[in-house]
């Protein structure tokens, strides 16, 4: 529309020329210069389309008032018939020539003010310069239009992205970005480089700036010359209108390469979609590749079931595997998490872009590498168990070992010299008294011998149970069992052979000595049972609850209390000894003191006493540091529990609400990835407790302590919890993102977003983040999508299933519902919309060359379709050539790119 002799367009007003001219006038900006550009510009643009009619114009004021030239211009530029004009030369034919074609430019959506046909028809300048803009504006420029910009804005923004590569061009206006020729010699070398050399002009030379433009436009570009170069560089300001009016030829002129250009830039940017997509499933393959090949190494490392049998050599094992779990394994964890992210962005940008969705090479989708995770981590658990289990085997057998040693030596002390006493054939030249001494010695050796028997049957139990837990040194054990079984066995055979000598004598000696009988009698069982109590009092023991160093304590106090009558049994003892000195000195019994039935003495008997009686509080000394280790082992089982018992609800809670967030139950997607980064920024502040757990963790193993009723979590289950929890967090906050990255390049409101997310949540029932295929259906039709429930709306709905759940898992994810609800109203890219780019670009080629490629193209995304198309093989086909239709279609198919 015109108002006051202005335009007024569909991409906004245009001030009117006369209210424009006077507000200049008034601010004493108004160059008179302008109305001399005007006319020259305006001639000559007028000029440009009368030529077409065999006619021209010289003087603008005068050859427009008989309205006939101005009738003819409005047909050629706009290609439509005026009504016949009057041929009279009267002024009220004239006035009805112009009002005739003041109709036809008002029947175009112009209202014109202040302009009418009687100023034309009497030369008003003024009036006729505003006229021819209006028309200027309506048929030159009205339809320019870049970014939705209005007509002068967008022919400006067209102008600035041209010139933007050129030195010393700054296009800001259509008055003095244009004085020194520069910016019309750059717009004419962008689009035809072949007739200026740009690199030889001068910022310094404007006259010859603009007369090379105006020249090379003229002959080459049918632009006629519309201004004057010395009125552009003299003028201080010159006239925007008639810049405008010239600019608006350069780029009627320049719109075929305009399109190309278009062609260009989408091409551009489907190829830079594709390029990045390869890039992230490189990233991905890398990733998933090294994680697998990581997990591969470990698992035979943490499947192996050899050790040296030590107890040395495991616990070295132990602390390997606690270097792997504190050092080794964390990163792998991140880089876990890390791959799952990328895999759920490149299929959320897959899905955005219009591409198929990505398959990774065999072997490396996510579901495989979860599965080798749970792999890892199960062998992790079962080498953890069988180290624990090992190092308590092989303390008992530590324990064994040194308790069969001891037995051992013990009993080899007892058997020294019994086999040559057993042998000799002493008693057959003894005295009477001698003999049954000899004899009663003998009966006396065969008790002590019974009394070993349990010895050497404990001994032999103790080896066989070290066989049987696979001792690492079972052959020097055996080797030695079986000696001390075979020096018994002989034992036995010499002790029946000595005793049937002593029965054969028997006949002729008599006389026994009763006390020293009696001495002998009573001596060697309370001597066993000394050897037998001092064993007990140094026996090692291993105990791992304070129930058992309790009962230990209480065995030992009862053994205590039986030490009154020991000590009386050891007075009869004694007394029995002092009664036969007293015989003996009494009577001069020579050798009488010797006591013929036993090797064991009162001073053997007293010293054995002694030594028990020593040893009691000993074992009090020994029980009593036991009793400390464990009530200290409690104290780190209460700080573990308490630890503990704070840290697994605290990752059970961040976890709940995780999941919460997760499902988006409330606030918008930036508040919940807002909340989702709080969560993360604590979870990492809180892993200080969990290493300080950790320590206590390895204070309790190195403790061997193998189980804590205080509480009912374990370091690997927190240690499982941790992890989840982080992979939690990340996974939620990838989703959430991808959620805003659907949402913005979808175009859908926060409104829709949370009317689908409450839908999706008000069917999944169990909060899992999935819907089944029912649920799915139930939760479409909630939203007013329409399913039948006849056979063809059974159809439709495995089509959609087949479109959300491509893999057939049997569940929609959220992504994918988001997905399919805006797919259908997104603008996206397609194979025929690239198709028709390059065929622009191809000049409706059916191929294209390699050079084209790389002149509308950017080097990098050039040479990638140059290697990536096939040869053309159609009718015509020329050296060279290139098949982008198969090449089009394959960006947005099954293929490998």
């Amino acid at each position: 529309m015109m108002e006051n002799g202005g335009y007024v367009g569909q991409y906004g007003q245009e001030e009117s020329y006369m209210e424009q001219e006077e507000e200049w006038e008034r601010e004493g900006l108004l160059d008179p210069a302008w109305e001399k550009q005007q006319k020259k510009t305006f001639t000559a643009w007028c000029n440009s389309h009368l030529r077409k009619a065999g006619t021209s114009i010289e003087n603008i004021e005068d050859d427009f008032r008989n309205g006939l030239k101005l009738m003819l211009l409005l047909e050629v530029i706009s290609g439509e018939t005026l009504p016949k004009p009057d041929r009279g030369k009267m002024r009220f034919h004239k006035i009805a020539n112009v009002n005739k074609a003041l109709d036809f430019i008002a029947s175009k959506g112009v209202k014109l003010v202040s302009i009418g046909a009687e100023e034309i028809v009497d030369g008003n300048l003024k009036m006729t310069l505003g006229m021819i803009w209006t028309i200027i504006l309506r048929f030159a420029i009205q339809d320019i239009s870049v970014e939705e910009m209005t007509a002068k804005e967008g022919l400006l923004l067209w102008c600035q992205r041209k010139t933007a590569p050129y030195k010393n061009v700054n296009v800001q206006n259509f008055h003095l970005s244009f004085k020194d020729g520069l910016a019309f010699c750059a717009l004419i070398h962008r689009h035809r480089p072949d007739l200026i050399d740009y690199s030889k002009l001068s910022k310094d030379n404007p006259l010859e700036n603009l007369n090379t433009a105006f020249d090379v436009a003229e002959k080459y570009l049918d632009i006629p010359r519309m201004l004057d170069p010395d009125d552009l560089i003299n003028t201080p300001k010159p006239d925007e209108r008639a810049i405008m009016t010239y600019v608006s030829c350069y780029y009627h002129a320049f719109q075929g390469a305009q399109q190309a250009e278009t062609a260009a830039n989408r091409i551009c940017k489907v190829l830079k979609v594709n390029q990045e997509n390869e890039r992230l499933m490189e990233e991905y393959e890398r990733l998933a590749s090294d994680l697998l090949e990581w997990i591969r190494r470990t698992m035979p490392w943490l499947n192996s079931r050899q050790s040296d049998s030590t107890l040395a050599g495991v616990q070295k094992k132990l602390e390997e595997y606690r270097t792997y779990r504190r050092k080794h394994k964390p990163p792998r964890v991140e880089q876990k998490a890390k791959l799952e992210t990328n895999f759920n962005t490149l299929q959320t940008k897959l899905r955005l872009s219009n591409r198929p969705a990505y398959m990774p090479t065999e072997g490396k989708m996510v579901s495989d590498i979860t599965n080798s995770w749970k792999g890892l981590e199960h062998a992790e658990k079962a080498f953890e168990e069988w180290l624990l289990a090992e190092t308590m085997r092989l303390e008992r057998l530590e324990h064994l070992a040194q308790k069969f040693k001891h037995k051992a030596d013990t009993h080899e002390d007892w058997t020294k010299g019994k086999e040559e006493m057993l042998q000799s054939q002493d008693y057959r030249n003894c005295k009477l008294n001698e003999l049954k001494a000899l004899k009663k010695k003998h009966e006396a050796f065969e008790s002590d011998l019974a009394a070993h028997q349990d010895r050497v049957e404990q001994i032999a139990a103790i080896a066989q149970e070290l066989n049987t837990l696979e001792y690492h040194d079972c052959a020097s054990v055996n080797s030695r069992c079986q000696r001390i079984c075979d020096q018994w066995d002989r034992l036995g055979s010499l002790t029946q052979r000595r005793r049937q000598g002593l029965d054969e004598a028997e006949r002729i000696l008599e006389k026994i000595d009763l006390l020293h009988l009696e001495f002998a009698k009573r001596a060697a069982p309370f001597n066993n049972w000394l050897d037998g109590a001092r064993e007990d009092l140094v026996d090692m023991f291993i105990v791992h609850t304070m129930e058992e160093i309790q009962g230990l304590i209480q065995a030992h106090d009862q053994f205590k209390a039986t030490l009154g009558e020991a000590d009386k049994e050891f007075n009869v003892i004694i007394g029995l000894v002092r009664d036969a000195e007293a015989i003996v000195k009494q009577e001069q019994v020579p050798g009488g003191l010797v006591n013929p039935y036993t090797t064991l003495s009162a001073d053997l008997i007293s010293r054995k006493w002694s030594e028990v009686r020593a040893l009691v509080p000993q074992r009090d000394q020994t029980l009593a540091n036991e009793l400390r280790k464990q009530q200290n082992n409690e104290m780190l089982r209460r700080q573990f529990a308490e630890k503990a018992n704070a840290v697994g609800p605290w990752i059970e809670r961040q976890m709940d609400a995780v999941t919460a967030i997760g499902m988006g139950m409330s606030g918008s997607l930036e508040e919940q990835l807002h909340r989702l980064k709080e969560y993360e920024q604590a979870v990492y502040a809180y892993k200080p407790s969990i290493e300080e757990l950790e320590k206590i963790h390895q204070a309790v193993q190195e403790s061997m302590i193998f189980e804590n009723r205080y509480t009912h979590y374990t370091m690997e289950t927190l240690r499982v919890g941790w992890e989840q929890l982080l992979t939690s967090i990340n996974r939620n906050i990838n989703e959430v993102e991808n959620q805003i990255l659907t949402r913005d390049s979808k175009g859908i409101t926060q409104e829709q977003l949370t009317e689908f997310r409450s839908s999706f949540n008000h069917f999944d029932k169990n909060r899992t983040g999935r819907l089944a295929p029912e649920e799915f259906k139930s939760c479409l039709v909630s939203l007013g999508y329409s399913i039948g429930k006849d056979k063809q709306g059974d159809m439709d709905f495995q089509r959609i299933l087949a479109v959300v759940d491509p893999n057939a898992s049997g569940y929609v994810q959220f992504d994918a519902f988001l997905d399919f609800m805006t797919r259908e109203s997104t603008d996206t890219d397609t194979a025929e919309q690239v198709i028709d780019s390059f065929r622009i670009l191809a000049s409706d080629r059916p191929y294209i060359l390699p050079d084209e490629l790389r002149r509308e193209l950017p080097p990098d995304q050039a040479e990638y379709c140059i290697q990536r198309m096939p040869p053309y093989k159609g009718p015509n086909a020329i050296p060279g050539a290139l098949d982008y239709m198969s090449f089009s279609t394959a960006l947005y198919g099954e293929s490998d790119l």
